[in-house]
C-alpha cells in the first residue's frame, strides 16, 4: 500500500473522510506491530513503565475577519503568537517547541545506543493548526518517529478523536466521525503503513462514558475502527459488581453492556490517579515501577506496567523539567529490569507469553454496578432511563455523565447553552447527509470539519465567556455550511 495514497488536503479542504475502505485495510492487520522490533528481554523484566504525552490546541474563529461571524478559523497557538495581549500568549513558542522536541530527543537517545519509549497523542485540531500556521518543520521532525524503522519501535502513536471531543457529552454517532477523521488525517500525514501500527486509543480528557448505551457505542466504535486497547483513568472504572480496581498496573478488560443486552469489550490500560503533568514531567512511573514485582495473571507470571499520560506542553514542569528528566531516565532505564515500554509493545509481549484477553480481570465504567443491580437484562432504552432516573432521585451523587482525568468535573452540567447548539448542529448535519452520504463530497468534508471543530472540549472546559462563544459560533457555521 502506497504511503502517498492519501493527500493531506483535497481542493483546499482537510482530508477527513472519503477513503474509509483504504483506512479499514490499513488497520486490519492482526500481526504484531512492535514485537518484531522489540529488543526487550521480557523474561527478565520485573516491571515496566509507559508514559504518554497528550498534545492539543483548539481551532477558534479568531483570525482575520470583519467580525466574529467572518473571522478565520485558526489554531489557538497562532492566535497566541499574533496577539501577545491574550492570557498565556508568551508561551506560544515554548508550546511549539514541545510539539517538535520528541523528533530530536528520540534520535539522540537511539544514537547513544539507548532504548527510549514514549507514546504520543496529537489531536487532529493541533495537526491541522500546525500545518495552517506554517509549522511544517514541526511535522517534518515528527515523521521519522512514525516512519523510520530506527525510531518507530521507540514511539507509539495513539489514536484519538480528531476534534478533541469528550465522549460522555458528544453524540455517539459524532464521536465515531471524530475517530474516523483522525485516522484519515494521520494516514494522510504519516502514511497508511504508520496508521497500521496505531493500535491504542487515548480518549480526550480521559473521558469515559458510564451511561451503558453510550459506553457500548464507544467500545463498538473503537473495535470497529481497529483499536486493540484503550487508556482509561483509574477512578473512571470499577470492578464488575462494584469496588475499586485492585491491581491497576496489570491490563484489564473493559466490558460494555447496553440496555438491549448486547456487550462489547476491549483491553484497557489503566492510568493511575495523580497530578498528571507533574508525574510525567518528573518521570514518576519509572520510580514506581522500581518498587514492583511480577504477578500472576491467567496462570502466567508477568511484569506489571505503570502507565501515565499528561499534557506534553502545559506548565513549567513539562516545559522545563521534563526534557532533562526524560533523557536521564531513558538512559538509566534502558536495558534494566524496569525498562520503558509502550502499551502495544507490552501487550504483544504478554500475548507471546500466553496471556489471553479473556484471562484479564474485567472492569466496567464507574457506578454501573448500581444500574445492573436493578435493571432487567435487555429491557431496552426506556427502561434504562427509568432506572437511571430512579437512582438519581435516591442519591444526588449518582450520575451517568462519565468519568475523566478529574473526578470533580462534569462535561454536561453548566454547559446547557453550548451543548444545545452542538446538538442542533449535529442533528442538522445528519439530517442533511444521513448514513449513506458520499463522504468524499466536498460539501460533506466542509460540514464535517465545522462539526468536529465545534465539539472540542475547550468550549466546555473553560465555562462561560469567550470560549463558549467560540463553540457556539462554530456550531452556527456548521449549520450555515449545510445550507449551501
Amino acid at each position: 500500500m502506497s504511503d502517498t495514497a492519501l493527500p493531506e488536503y483535497v481542493d483546499g479542504l482537510r482530508n477527513l473522510s472519503g477513503a474509509e475502505s483504504l483506512i479499514a485495510r490499513a488497520t486490519a492487520a492482526e500481526s504484531p506491530a512492535f514485537l518484531p522490533d522489540s529488543r526487550i528481554d521480557f523474561g527478565r523484566v520485573r516491571a515496566g513503565f509507559a508514559i504518554a504525552l497528550h498534545m492539543h490546541q483548539p481551532l477558534i474563529p479568531a483570525g482575520a475577519g470583519v467580525d466574529a461571524h467572518s473571522a478565520e478559523v485558526v489554531s489557538n497557538l497562532r492566535h497566541m503568537a499574533e496577539h501577545p495581549e491574550v492570557p498565556d500568549a508568551h508561551n506560544w513558542a515554548a508550546f511549539l517547541n514541545c510539539y517538535k522536541r520528541m523528533g530530536e530527543f528520540i534520535p539522540q537517545l537511539v544514537a547513544e545506543g539507548k532504548e527510549p519509549r514514549v507514546m504520543l497523542d496529537y489531536s487532529g485540531c493541533l495537526l491541522h493548526g500546525l500545518r495552517q500556521m506554517g509549522a511544517d518543520d514541526t511535522i517534518d521532525a515528527l515523521k521519522p518517529l512514525a516512519q523510520d524503522k530506527r525510531y518507530r519501535a521507540c514511539v507509539e502513536w495513539l489514536g484519538t478523536a480528531w476534534g478533541h471531543a469528550v465522549a460522555p457529552s458528544t453524540p455517539p454517532r459524532d464521536f465515531r466521525l471524530h475517530v474516523l477523521a483522525w485516522r484519515h488525517h494521520f494516514a494522510a500525514i504519516f502514511g497508511a503503513d504508520a496508521l497500521g501500527r496505531v493500535r491504542g486509543f487515548s480518549p480526550p480528557e480521559m473521558a469515559l462514558p458510564n451511561h451503558p448505551d453510550d459506553c457500548y457505542q464507544f467500545v463498538r466504535t473503537l473495535n470497529d475502527c481497529g483499536y486493540r486497547w484503550v487508556l482509561v483513568q483509574e477512578h473512571s472504572v470499577e470492578r464488575v459488581g462494584g469496588g475499586n480496581v485492585e491491581r491497576p498496573h496489570v491490563p484489564h478488560r473493559l466490558v460494555a453492556r447496553n440496555s438491549s443486552g448486547q456487550s462489547a469489550s476491549i483491553i484497557a490500560l489503566i492510568k493511575t490517579q495523580g497530578s498528571d503533568t507533574k508525574l510525567v514531567g518528573q518521570m514518576q512511573p519509572y520510580y514506581e515501577a522500581k518498587g514492583l514485582s511480577r504477578v500472576d495473571v491467567g496462570g502466567q507470571n508477568i511484569p506489571q506496567l505503570v502507565t501515565q499520560i499528561g499534557d506534553g506542553e502545559n506548565g513549567g514542569v513539562m516545559m522545563n523539567e521534563f526534557p532533562p528528566k526524560f533523557m536521564q531516565v531513558m538512559r538509566e532505564a534502558s536495558g534494566s529490569d524496569t525498562p520503558p515500554m509502550n502499551g502495544t509493545e507490552y501487550l504483544e509481549h504478554l500475548a507471546a507469553a500466553g496471556v489471553r484477553e479473556q484471562d484479564l480481570p474485567a472492569v466496567q465504567p464507574v457506578l454501573q454496578h448500581r444500574i445492573w443491580q436493578r435493571f432487567e437484562g435487555a429491557a431496552g432504552p426506556e427502561a434504562m432511563q427509568r432506572t437511571i432516573e430512579s437512582l438519581r432521585k435516591e442519591d444526588d451523587r449518582f450520575h451517568v455523565e462519565g468519568g475523566s482525568w478529574t473526578g470533580d468535573r462534569s462535561w454536561v452540567r453548566g454547559y446547557g447553552e453550548v451543548l444545545d447548539d452542538m446538538r442542533s448542529a449535529s442533528n442538522a448535519f445528519h439530517q442533511r447527509f444521513g448514513d449513506d452520504a458520499p463522504t468524499s463530497d466536498p460539501a460533506y468534508r466542509d460540514a464535517l470539519f465545522h462539526l468536529l471543530t465545534a465539539q472540542t472540549s475547550c468550549f466546555r472546559y473553560w465555562g462561560q465567556g469567550a470560549w463558549t462563544d467560540y463553540g457556539r459560533e462554530l456550531c452556527r457555521r456548521t449549520i450555515e455550511s449545510l445550507a449551501t
